[in-house]
């Protein structure tokens, strides 16, 4: 048994300190810890009744909100760990994703009831939930810090998502290692930006919780409108902000359009993807480098969110094209191998090897991946009988003693944050007959707007028409849509005659994007509004192509958050309008068409 505290410990020694505070803030609910101890004392007593308890694992299946806090934190008190589940991503991933996990129950809310299985389990609904008459919370079971606090699942190169074990300890260690760097004070103001199936919703949720500070849900349509999320930070008072770097350059333009904001913040944390210098320019300028203080930290879900830390100022600036990662937390080792595993000297590339108290217990039933991945150190310079994580990103030691990042040393990508083996998507993208091949790509369209490109070929000796390109097309989407979330859905699909290889015989992705390919044609223009009709071609210019239906929904066909946020600020532009793309009830072009109508 481990000594270390856990999460939920941690957070009632908070409860018994500032009861009457607020916790969270979602819109105009707000919870207090005393609120959100007990209503989660009633979901930890309800599931230890039906059984579920040290061992068992639950999962939360709750979009970004206050319920999705009063589940977690009682799925934690009954002793279980959560396991995450968007219930925005489609019905075959949640399905796999409960499966995977093995859950033994189910939390959920009433509104998602027809996006949660029947899976055979017993579900918990936070909203229908009261305490029974004469329940008693019961006593918590013995916890241990040693015990598992959460799943969340990371994308497999099998084709299939891997759950990352996670816990307490691992997290509960992040925020003591940090508390000099952040300075965790019970006045802050954090948001929850991030879905609870990114581990950066880890840092958000509990960096407010444990320190008796409040936290403030960005809704859905607020993190996808820079301008509506700038509002929230001054209107809320924000002081700790987390962001990919590519969301935050989507916040430094919109910031750019106004007048200088009074925001509150005293720190943003950047995070979960490689990070231009370049991007803060803009920020520095207006705002400085003093207040707030601008963190890059990277990490990896199996390491437990953050790894290294680095503030960046002007001077960074200097250097633009350098991503300085910093360098490690308290408590945690950095080691850059070779092919062989053997260190290497500083200034010399390498894959970092990860060690110490934020290296996960593995991954869920994957024995063999467990030992490929995590490993035990040995050979000089390496920490004797450590447990490293190989995270196969590589990185430099410059001569001041910091890291610099410098990419993948295998295919995985990174899109907003999100880790990406091309494989799992390539897998739902073979299974049409006529798909011999698929190869997955990432492109940058400028500002931070990563888009995906499947590069397709046909089966051998039954090559594609023309005029069957557009009927395959849509049956790929039509996959891709049923069972992929957004960030792994491509924008494009390019077919392509043959692949070229590599010397060692596989694809050469790297290649690609220069070879002759075909697009499956635009249809005829539909008849629709004027107004339509003008609406998609504005789709189509940001998209790079055409055929956008009027009633499709644009973030099925693989329209990013940023392609979307380009879209909005195009239709301003040319109708002279401002708005946020929050007004639309479904993000089709038929919607944002009838919403210029009315404000004409």
């Amino acid at each position: 048994m481990s000594s270390a505290p856990t999460l939920h410990q941690r957070f009632a020694e908070q409860a018994a300190r500032h009861g009457d505070r607020v916790a969270v803030t979602d819109g105009g609910r707000s919870l207090t810890y005393r609120q959100l101890d007990r209503r989660a004392d009633t979901v930890a007593a309800r599931l230890r009744a039906l059984g579920h308890g040290p061992g068992s694992l639950v999962g939360l299946c709750v979009a970004r909100g206050a319920d999705l806090v009063v589940g977690m934190l009682g799925v934690l008190k009954a002793g279980a760990a959560y396991v995450p589940v968007d219930p925005a991503y489609p019905e075959e991933r949640i399905r796999f994703l409960l499966r995977d996990g093995d859950v033994s129950a189910v939390v959920s809310v009433t509104r998602v009831r027809d996006r949660v299985p029947d899976g055979g389990v017993p579900v918990l609904w936070l909203d229908a939930l009261e305490p029974l008459p004469g329940e008693a919370p019961g006593a918590a079971p013995d916890a241990d810090g040693g015990d598992l606090a959460y799943v969340i699942h990371t994308s497999g190169t099998t084709g299939t998502p891997k759950g990352v074990l996670v816990e307490h300890r691992n997290a509960v260690a992040l925020f003591e290692q940090t508390a000099e760097l952040v300075g965790h004070r019970d006045d802050d103001v954090w948001t929850l930006f991030h879905s609870a199936s990114f581990d950066f919703s880890v840092w958000e949720i509990w960096g407010a919780l444990l320190h008796g500070a409040r936290l403030v849900i960005v809704p859905a349509g607020t993190a996808r409108s820079p301008e509506l999320l700038r509002e929230l930070l001054v209107t809320e008072r924000v002081t700790v902000l987390s962001q990919t770097p590519s969301a935050f350059a989507r916040l430094v333009a919109a910031d750019q359009a106004r007048p200088p904001a009074g925001y509150a913040l005293r720190l943003v944390v950047l995070g979960g993807e490689r990070l231009d210098v370049k991007l803060l320019d803009p920020w520095f300028q207006r705002y400085g480098d003093d207040r707030p203080v601008v963190l890059n930290m990277y990490g990896i879900t199996e390491t437990t969110v953050h790894v290294t830390w680095r503030r960046i100022t002007r001077a960074d600036l200097d250097e633009p094209g350098v991503s300085p990662i910093g360098v490690p937390l308290p408590g945690v080792t950095l080691t850059l191998c070779d092919t062989r595993g053997r260190p290497v000297p500083d200034g010399t590339p390498g894959e970092i090897l990860v060690g110490g108290t934020g290296v996960a217990r593995g991954y869920l039933r994957r024995p063999e991946l467990t030992a490929e991945r995590f490993v035990t150190g040995a050979g000089p310079g390496m920490p004797a009988g450590a447990r490293l994580y190989r995270s196969g990103d590589r990185a430099v030691r410059t001569a001041d003693g910091g890291y610099q990042y410098l990419g993948r040393a295998d295919d995985q990508l990174k899109v907003r944050g999100y880790r990406i083996e091309p494989g799992e998507i390539e897998a739902v993208l073979v299974r049409p007959p006529r798909i011999g091949a698929a190869h997955v790509t990432v492109s940058d369209r400028g500002e931070g707007d990563l888009r995906l490109t499947a590069h397709l070929t046909a089966v051998p000796d039954r090559p594609l028409a023309d005029a069957e390109l557009s009927v395959v097309t849509a049956e790929l989407t039509a996959l891709a849509a049923a069972a992929l979330p957004e960030h792994m859905r491509p924008s494009d699909h390019l077919f392509v005659e043959s692949v070229p290889l590599t010397p060692q015989g596989k694809a050469d992705r790297a290649a690609l994007a220069a070879l002759p390919h075909r697009r499956a044609a635009a249809p005829a223009p539909a008849g629709g509004t004027p107004t339509e009709r003008a609406v998609a071609a504005v789709v189509a210019e940001v998209m790079g192509r055409a055929g956008q239906g009027p009633d499709d929904d644009l973030f099925g066909l693989g329209v990013t958050s940023l392609a979307f946020v380009r879209i909005i600020a195009d239709v301003n532009r040319r109708w002279g309008l401002r708005l946020t793309g929050a007004e639309l009830d479904e993000p089709t072009i038929r919607a944002l068409a009838a919403r210029i109508d009315a404000a004409a």
